[in-house]
């Protein structure tokens, strides 16, 4: 598009912004195709759709949006919840790219009452409105079918699908099935059950569904004392047994003071990218609904805004006639009769609280779902987690971390291992003799290696670390930010890992001074930083270990000059031991080696004999 053709658009643009009346509607944005690509609602149509055509405008996203409107049209309504609901029915319809993706749980089950004779009750992933009532859907599979067993347990409705009729039955067309026999089922098909005792079963059984559980606890203890008060005792016993049983699960469900009717509850959990927003319907004290919706931001949306779009989403989904909405921030809306609750204390604040919890566990099981399905998310989210904690200049891809072994001085080694997107990178390690230093000094060691580590590294031209970990507290970063900054000049982040005095890692530190970084030793991030640290010292330990075996194992034939792999291997097969080879005879060490070595070997021994003799 030239200057010219993009001027004409906003000069044509600004025009129907300029007729915009001022009142509240829903507004929808139309590319060059005709399409809808964003869709939106306002208070006052002429000051909303107006603020995206102002210069002031800072929002990339938003600026990419308004470059690709090619025309503008608009509905107008009577009050701003009629703008809300139309924003959210021409959103369902339309999908324009540029508004939040809500990511529907279309999958999700939900419980069935069917419109037959004698109805069925079951759980179903396809809702087909026209073949009976459907209740849900459940986001946690375990709630549904546990509230399903318990009407099943109560009423012990038919799980046949044969179509019954109330001609067939009065003609004894049936037959009854196992489930009969079973007594999961009271057989209705032969009239073993009245249709009106079937029916009230399903109504109590709705009431169970939408959460009017204390009703039908009411109704159960009114029919067990008319029975009883009719001496039929053994009737009123099965209605106790129902009673009690619906109990046990009321009690069980029941989170707040019962005194809480009718009441809706959303929270909203969001980042950068997605916004979770969580529904509970409260009914009669108990939660009789739960669910989550996700919505993938497009424009930066506010969670305000968000929080909008669920509120009659869900409660248009669940059909919710509630008139309390309790929520965690102002939502700047007005719906008719409905009073929006900020609870600080008590049990609507519990409530909040609860709604909150499930949000956010929500959240987290998509992550690890996502994760799961795709194992770098992980790291990557890891990498950035590490760098928001330690504000570093970029992701820390590469992280180097070092450790030093010996034994009083001895053998003194040290290792530096290799992790890229939190991975062990086994071919990157590396192993040092430590070779200036003489006796216990663990500062002086760290200083040799890494100055030889990354000398090296400069001089080859190989990529430098982002980030490079100390085995150590505050002393051996300090001696390799000398190395780093002062004698090598370069700037890479230095993090150290202390431990207790059980010789547990408890701490990390950062900066210089370094100062304590807050993470908790039970969260993943502190778990891969440990296991870098264990993975270092394992890699020095066995580099030691592997050093002091070759000098144990050391015999006095490798420093006898002129005697080499072979003839050693020789002498040892023909004579067993060191000790017999040094009490050998000329002759003997002859037949093993040739007189040439075996002279050489016989002087050896004698001549360090001699001095004593």
């Amino acid at each position: 598009m030239t200057k010219e053709e993009d001027e004409k658009r906003l000069k044509y643009l600004k025009g129907i912004v300029s007729r915009l009346p001022d009142k509240p509607g829903s507004y929808q944005f139309y590319d060059d195709n005709k399409t809808i690509i964003y869709v939106g609602k306002a208070k006052n149509l002429k000051a909303r759709v107006s603020s995206y055509f102002h210069t002031e405008v800072d929002r990339f996203k938003t600026k990419v949006l308004v470059s690709k409107i090619f025309d503008i049209s608009y509905t107008v309504v009577n009050t701003e919840e009629d703008a809300l609901l139309l924003e959210n029915s021409l959103i369902k319809k339309y999908n324009p790219r540029y508004n939040v993706l809500l990511k529907d749980g279309k999958t999700y089950p939900s419980i069935c009452i069917t419109n037959e004779f004698f109805p069925r009750i079951f759980s179903t992933r396809t809702i087909n409105k026209k073949w009976g009532t459907y209740y849900g859907p459940y986001s946690h599979v375990m709630t549904m079918k546990t509230v399903l067993d318990l009407i099943k347990q109560l009423y012990h409705p038919r799980t046949c699908r044969q179509p019954i009729t109330k001609e067939g039955v009065e003609a004894g067309k049936y037959k009854v099935c196992l489930d009969y026999h079973i007594k999961k089922c009271m057989g209705p098909c032969v009239a073993k059950q009245s249709y009106e005792a079937y029916q009230k079963n399903i109504m109590q059984a709705r009431e169970i569904l939408k959460g009017n559980t204390r009703q039908v606890l009411h109704e159960l203890k009114d029919e067990m004392l008319r029975l009883s008060d009719e001496l039929r005792f053994e009737e009123a016993e099965e209605i106790k047994q129902k009673y009690l049983a619906l109990d046990a699960f009321v009690s069980s469900s029941e989170v707040v003071s019962h005194t809480i009717n009718d009441v809706d509850v959303f929270s909203i959990t969001s980042d950068d990218k997605i916004a979770f927003i969580n529904y509970l319907h409260v009914s009669n004290g108990s939660i009789n609904q739960s669910f989550t919706i996700e919505y993938k931001k497009k424009l930066s949306e506010s969670d305000e805004e968000l929080l909008q779009l669920g509120i009659v989403e869900l409660r248009e989904r669940f059909g919710s006639q509630a008139k309390e909405i309790i929520v965690p921030q102002e939502v700047n809306v007005d719906l008719e009769n409905i009073t929006f609750t900020i609870p600080q204390r008590g049990d609507k604040k519990k409530l909040l609280d609860l709604s909150i919890m499930n949000g956010k566990q929500y959240k987290f099981d998509r992550l690890k779902q996502a994760e799961k399905l795709n194992p770098e998310q992980k790291q990557t989210r890891l990498m950035k987690e590490l760098q928001e904690k330690l504000h570093l200049p970029k992701l820390p891809y590469q992280i180097e971390c070092f450790d030093n072994s010996n034994i009083s001085g001895t053998d003194a080694v040290a290792a530096c291992v290799v992790f890229k997107a939190l991975k062990p990178s086994k071919k990157d390690y590396k192993h040092y003799n430590i070779k200036t230093v003489v006796g216990p000094d663990d500062y002086a060691s760290m200083k040799e290696v890494v100055g030889r580590r990354y000398k090296r590294l400069l001089d080859e031209q190989e990529p430098l670390p982002d980030l490079i970990i100390a085995d150590g507290g505050k002393g051996q970063m300090e001696v390799i930010r000398q190395v780093i900054q002062d004698d090598l000049n370069l700037d890479i982040p230095i993090a150290g890992l202390a431990k207790d005095n059980r010789h547990r890692t408890n701490e990390l530190l950062y900066g210089f001074p370094p100062m304590h970084v807050a993470l908790k030793t039970d969260s993943e991030l502190f778990h891969v930083l440990s296991h870098i640290q264990d993975e270092v010292h394992r890699f020095a330990i066995e580099f030691h270990r592997n050093k002091r075996s070759k000098r144990a194992l050391h015999s006095e034939l490798d420093t006898i000059k002129g005697i080499g792999p072979k003839a050693r291997e020789a002498l040892l097969n023909t004579l067993k031991s060191v000790k017999k080879i040094s009490e050998a005879t000329l002759e003997q060490l002859a037949e093993a080696v040739g007189p040439a070595k075996a002279a050489i070997v016989y002087n050896h021994f004698h001549a360090q004999k001699e001095p004593s003799e």
